[in-house]
């Protein structure tokens, strides 16, 4: 997460070669898959990174990737001096940014190109374990992403905006980088996290900087609720206009602490819905244009056709949970899987039936929409639980969790059941001040009873330190899944930020 991350991408499209970030907390082999399938010939990386108070080591991972020509296609590594720890060169191979920069022509025209040329392949997980790679193109994915940015944060080029992401996901691509940057605004990228060391760095980075738009994460900002209002209130927010949330559903009651603890009941909230493939903002509301409903991601971006469906396409009823679909192109829509075109129709456009002869893009969640044509993301599909026939959204027992005020964070899973179909299955962590006990969860059993009806009553819940989450600040309810189920953990766990974690549970259970 430094400045020649996103220089290196911009080069990149301006000389017509497509690239493809990785998450530099992947594993060498996660790393080597991804150049393989990429068909990579260059790799640009650091001697090292800093995250959480420590140095990583990021060309070791590169150098153990590359190890026995494992990656035959790549010729050339290019390295940033950020850490300056002693590392391998490989004579020939290898070869330090800053030297070549030093000789380097500051004339580079730009590369005319189609608009339908590959700008960039992004991998993301698969059911199955094996990842992904998203094509995007040129034109509709640069289009669609200075438009979405521009109209939804209500950008200004003098605006100071702060995406949390990680370059290296799609949210880094379209709302660090292309989005704010086409748009003249000045964008932040930030080297770092909330830890113990100093829980309050998001914050003096917005005083600091005078940051206008912040945009995070529902898990990040759970964080930061359970760290203590204390930090922001130490802190001049009062240059925010704008606040943000991305990556999943928002339980109402964090939409609430964000809005009046970090806003001060000021700044609109836009609640985003969209994907890796989407390439940018499907269902968001406008800041200051759409009236918002917490944990509501609002209705479709101007020019977005969406709905709610069944398994056979006809429209869900109001208020009723369907699969989420969109029913007419958009500029930045995936196109297609690199490699593997019958997979990109299997998983996006095959699990709908067409309607009327037009096929629909599958997102892979559930949601439902209200009688106002509000959108509401129950979560993936699977994330979608079926108990005695009632499909309730994991999301939503989740927020009736986390209402209650011993409960910090919650994650909701399905467990087989013979008499029901699928159990409800919940995974626990509490705030600082409360005890685990057997009478706690009879406590927020009764409570979920309360806030939802007897049907999603969790038939079990197990406490935890914490809970497994992706790098991004996601959280691995498939690993969840498995663990309810006592069955072994498979499939890809590259992306999982802290094993410890996953023992722990796994210990527990």
């Amino acid at each position: 997460m430094i400045p020649e991350a996103a220089i290196a991408m911009l080069a990149c499209a301006r000389i017509g070669a497509p690239h493809s970030v990785v998450f530099g907390g992947f594993s060498a082999e996660a790393l080597r898959d991804r150049l393989v399938d990429a068909e990579a010939k260059l790799v640009i990386t650091a001697d090292g990174g800093f995250r959480k108070d420590k140095a990583i080591a990021l060309k070791e991972q590169v150098d153990r990737a590359l190890a026995d020509r494992a990656a035959p296609s790549v010729k050339n590594v290019l390295v940033v001096q950020r850490t300056k720890a002693s590392i391998h060169m490989e004579p020939g191979r290898d070869h330090w940014w800053h030297e070549l920069q030093a000789t380097a022509s500051a004339d580079c025209p730009a590369e005319p190109m189609d608009s339908e040329d590959m700008l960039f392949i992004l991998y993301t997980s698969g059911s199955t374990g094996k990842p992904k790679g998203v094509v995007h193109t040129t034109g509709g994915y640069n289009l669609y992403t200075h438009m979405t940015a521009k109209w939804t944060f209500d950008l200004k080029d003098t605006d100071v905006y702060w995406c949390t992401a990680d370059v290296g996901w799609i949210t880094g691509h379209s709302y660090i980088v292309y989005g704010p940057l086409s748009n003249g605004a000045t964008t932040v990228m930030y080297e770092g996290v909330p830890r113990p060391s100093n829980p309050g760095c998001f914050w003096d980075v917005i005083e600091k900087y005078g940051v206008n738009i912040f945009y995070t994460a529902p898990t990040a900002i759970r964080t930061f609720i359970k760290m203590g209002d204390q930090h922001p209130n130490a802190r001049n927010l009062s240059s925010l206009r704008i606040l943000g949330t991305v990556g999943e559903p928002i339980n109402p009651e964090a939409w609430m602490w964000y809005h009046q603890v970090i806003g001060k009941e000021r700044c609109p909230i836009v609640d985003t819905w969209w994907q890796t493939e989407t390439g940018g903002f499907m269902i968001t509301p406008i800041a200051s244009a759409t009236p918002t409903k917490p944990g509501s991601a609002s209705r479709p971006f101007p020019g977005i056709l969406a709905d709610v469906v069944d398994l056979d396409g006809n429209p869900a009823a109001d208020n009723e949970g369907g699969y989420l679909v969109v029913t007419h192109p958009w500029p930045s829509m995936i196109r297609n899987v690199y490699g593997d075109t019958d997979r990109f129709r299997k998983t996006y456009w095959e699990h709908i039936p067409p309607k009327d002869g037009k096929y629909l893009y599958f997102a892979g969640d559930g949601a439902r929409r209200d009688e106002d044509g509000y959108f509401w993301i129950m979560g993936r599909v699977d994330d979608v639980i079926s108990v005695s026939g009632h499909r309730l959204g994991t999301m939503e027992i989740e927020s009736a969790l986390v209402s209650h005020p011993a409960v910090a964070e919650a994650a909701v899973v399905g467990r087989p059941d013979d008499l029901k179909g699928e159990d409800i299955f919940a995974f626990v962590t509490l705030e600082g001040n409360s005890t685990p006990s057997d009478a706690l969860k009879d406590e927020l059993k009764q409570h979920v009873v309360g806030e939802i009806g007897a049907i999603a009553r969790p038939g079990e819940i197990r406490f935890a330190d914490a809970l497994p989450k992706t790098r991004s600040g996601k959280i691995m309810r498939r690993l969840l899944r498995t663990l309810a189920s006592g069955a072994e953990i498979s499939g890809d766990t590259s992306t999982l930020e802290d094993r410890s974690v996953l023992d722990a549970l796994r210990s527990d259970s």
